[in-house]
């Protein structure tokens, strides 16, 4: 498809931010079924389902718009969780702690990729005058910049941080 207007960009990025949750939300999966501290182990169950609720959200507003939300394969989201697979399940660890620590910094890359995507469609969609498209990627952005939070909380006072030092 030609990007001929915005509006072309912005359905281009729905679907490829759609691509990006779907890979996103397997090696979430993952990683929580790897974490060793429970309040990671749930916060990543909990990013898992929050990613879930997104792609619903994206896959309806695709449709809204007539486009396949399983349009585009995303690269970006493809590298970062070949990464997240490399460095915090396939590497071997002597500290169940360190694991964690570095299941929170896979996870944290992976969520700002998220952040970006959903921070620009949120800006397309209010240029557009698409203000109920902007109300609902904005609940998106806001919950993964929670949840990106919640990561940041867990390593720092929560102690992994600490423990795998």
């Amino acid at each position: 498809m030609a990007m001929n207007d915005l509006k072309d960009v912005y359905l281009d990025q729905l679907q490829d931010l759609y691509s990006a949750c779907k890979q996103s939300l397997a090696a979430t999966t993952e990683l929580g079924r790897a974490a060793t501290d429970e309040t990671l182990s749930e916060a990543l169950i909990a990013g898992g389902n929050g990613i879930s609720e997104g792609m619903d959200k994206i896959a309806s507003l695709c449709n809204d718009h007539g486009i396949d939300p399983t349009g585009e394969h995303c690269k970006g989201m493809e590298g970062l969780v070949k990464e997240a697979r490399a460095h915090a399940l396939e590497e071997e660890f002597g500290d169940d702690d360190a694991r964690d620590a570095m299941i929170i910094t896979q996870y944290q890359r992976m969520c700002h990729y998220a952040l970006a995507g959903y921070g620009c469609l949120v800006a397309f969609a209010n240029r557009l005058g698409l203000d109920g498209d902007a109300a609902v990627l904005k609940d998106c952005l806001d919950q993964t910049y929670d949840g990106d939070r919640r990561m940041t909380d867990i390593a720092v006072n929560g102690g992994v941080n600490a423990a795998a030092a």
